[in-house]
């Protein structure tokens, strides 16, 4: 699905969830209900599970976020600056690494008239997870879109050793020795830092804070 409207991109974020939770809260009930032995293998699958969840969430929300705003039909300058680089990140990158004046002086006069044009914003370069959701890349992804990464970086560590330092683990063959309660906090844990991150768009669209007048 891709958004145009608030409403639609509201039942997104909100069927994008909803799968989510459920998926996680059957996996903790099926663990709770498992023998010793097969519980150690299950929360390590569950635990690999849980960061699939963690990016993929983070990922799918920004997207359809993005497209949203991409289609409200505003132009450069009526939106906060942090899309307008979205938009003409080619063209500062080409103002940065430039030597010539003369270039300069036309890349520098593109970007001031462009600000009046429709705004199209590059996707990729924005949400990039690299497969590797760390809390810098998270960051980097937050401040893109608009989203102050403050509130979050009390959960950094969780974020890095928890749970992306363990499923790297997983993913390499290594044995992680998680207990059931670990992996019921660790999971609690996600959970409420995805429905932040959807409370955090949900509250720009309502605000309109993607707008610079806001």
């Amino acid at each position: 699905m891709k958004p145009r409207t608030s409403s639609q991109l509201q039942d997104f974020l909100d069927q994008e969830f909803a799968w989510r939770l459920k998926e996680i809260a059957n996996l903790k009930n099926v663990i709770n209900g498992t023998g010793s032995l097969e519980k150690k293998t299950l929360i390590r699958a569950s635990l690999a599970l849980l960061y699939a969840h963690w990016e993929g969430f983070i990922k799918a929300s920004s997207f359809a976020f993005l497209f949203f705003i991409e289609h409200q039909g505003l132009k450069y300058n009526e939106l906060q600056s942090c899309f307008s680089v979205l938009g003409l990140k080619g063209k500062l990158n080409s103002l940065k690494s430039s030597k010539q004046m003369d270039q300069n002086k036309e890349i520098l006069e593109f970007i001031i008239n462009e600000l009046d044009q429709p705004a199209k914003l590059k996707f990729d370069g924005a949400i990039r997870t690299e497969s590797n959701l760390n809390s810098e890349i998270f960051e980097n992804i937050s401040i893109s879109i608009g989203i102050n990464p403050a509130p979050y970086q009390t959960k950094y560590h969780l974020i890095d050793e928890s749970l992306l330092k363990r499923r790297n683990g997983i993913a390499h063959g290594d044995y992680i020795d998680i207990s059931g309660s670990d992996y019921k906090n660790l999971a609690d844990e996600v959970l409420q830092l995805l429905r932040n991150f959807k409370t955090d768009i949900e509250n720009s669209i309502i605000l309109n804070a993607y707008k610079k007048s806001a």
